[in-house]
């Protein structure tokens, strides 16, 4: 199923159920006064946060969703039932703004319930209208039209840990290494076209897509992927040894990070040095000094060596149990 996290929808509450004109009908008392009841309110929309990064896919086929309708008053005094609320669940970290109003709804934790949109009041029966001077009302009243709206959610990952770096840099496959998250691997740029999330003793991280040069106005894959590491606590800035000047590739993603969001810098950084198979010992320890000068948190691996990686994640993990306290 695709990734998505963007999506135009229209979202309706329910009409309230219409007031009825109804007469009470008893033995010996063929013209009874009036006992039409009152409609329901309409079903209200809520906004739920569930923790499912994927989940905005399940609303692809269709682009309005409705709470229930309000039922009709009955006789004998009877209300119209209310009617059921649309409950829209949303993942974790979802933005959600109403077009028409404005209004602005954060989803930052699991279970987070807010309300969009309100129901429609229910109409009035006939027995509502009765009084000393009207004793035989023949009115009623239709129910309320429910609030309506086009919204705009926008997925912004929350993760304990983003995986930046450019193109090839071997982010993924160090997610598959630390998480055994599956994500998809190649030696091509871009290979890398979503998210991909893996936990890791309780933590989550976060691959996202390689940036290039430019990705802060939008080259490249852009501004689509940079705002998923606005949320996380750590960055992992991920470069490759094979590269032939490591510090050129960090200061074009910090560079890119800066112009996104000036925030964005001030995250903890953690800089993983990858690939150390591809290089000799000698060419490792002259570029791990470059990158030393322009990091204080430096570490090196390949995932060709478990006991590299098992070192990493040892090391990872005293970082973000620090970073948690």
């Amino acid at each position: 199923m695709a990734f998505i996290d963007e999506l135009k929808i229209h979202l309706k509450a329910g009409r309230g159920g219409n007031g009825v004109v109804r007469w009470l009908r008893e033995k010996g008392k063929p013209w009874g006064g009036p006992n039409g009841g009152n409609g329901g309110k309409g079903g209200d929309v809520y906004a739920i946060g569930v923790r499912d990064v994927g989940l905005l896919a399940k609303y692809r086929h269709s682009k309005e969703y409705s709470a229930e309708n309000g039922y009709d008053g009955e006789g004998n005094s009877r209300h119209g039932a209310y009617g059921t609320d649309f409950l829209f669940e949303l993942p974790v970290g979802s933005i959600i703004k109403n077009e028409e109003t404005g209004r602005v709804v954060e989803i930052l934790s699991d279970g987070q319930k807010e309300i969009l949109l309100h129901g429609g009041k229910g109409g009035l029966g006939n027995e509502f209208f009765k009084s000393s001077i009207n004793r035989s009302p023949q009115e009623a009243t239709a129910g309320e039209v429910g609030e309506m709206a086009d919204f705009l959610i926008e997925l912004q990952l929350i993760a304990d840990a983003g995986l930046i770096g450019l193109p090839n840099a071997g982010k993924s496959s160090l997610l598959n290494a630390l998480t055994r998250a599956h994500a998809k691997i190649g030696s091509y740029q871009f290979t890398t076209l979503e998210p991909n999330l893996g936990e890791m003793f309780g933590f989550i991280l976060a691959d996202i897509p390689g940036l290039i040069e430019g990705a802060s106005v939008g080259k490249g894959l852009g501004h689509k992927f940079l705002r998923h590491i606005k949320r996380t606590k750590v960055l992992f800035h991920c470069i490759s040894l094979e590269s032939d000047d490591v510090k050129r590739d960090y200061k074009t993603i910090r560079e890119e990070l800066k112009k996104y969001s000036p925030e964005l810098i001030k995250k903890k950084e953690i800089v993983i040095l990858t690939k150390t198979d591809t290089v000799s010992s000698e060419d490792l320890k002259k570029k791990e000094k470059i990158v030393q000068k322009l990091c204080d948190n430096v570490f090196t691996v390949t995932i060709l060596d478990d006991n590299a990686v098992k070192k990493l994640s040892e090391n990872i993990l005293n970082l973000l149990n620090i970073s948690n306290h």
